[in-house]
């Protein structure tokens, strides 16, 4: 038997870590695009909290 070989199994893990790592970027780029999009086209005419109002 060649002693080259890799174990079974041995592909699994950094593949597994890759899909995990790609599926949370995902997420995290539509979370923002969607904060991004919400922030632009929201229904909230208020101004944020930080915004001086001028005193009349």
């Amino acid at each position: 038997m060649p002693e080259n070989l890799p174990e079974p199994g041995a592909g699994v893990r950094p593949r597994f870590r890759s899909a995990v790592t790609t599926v949370l970027l995902i997420m995290i780029s539509v979370m923002i695009v969607r904060d991004i999009l919400v922030r632009r086209w929201g229904g909230s005419a208020l101004p944020a909290s930080d915004v001086v109002r001028p005193s009349r």
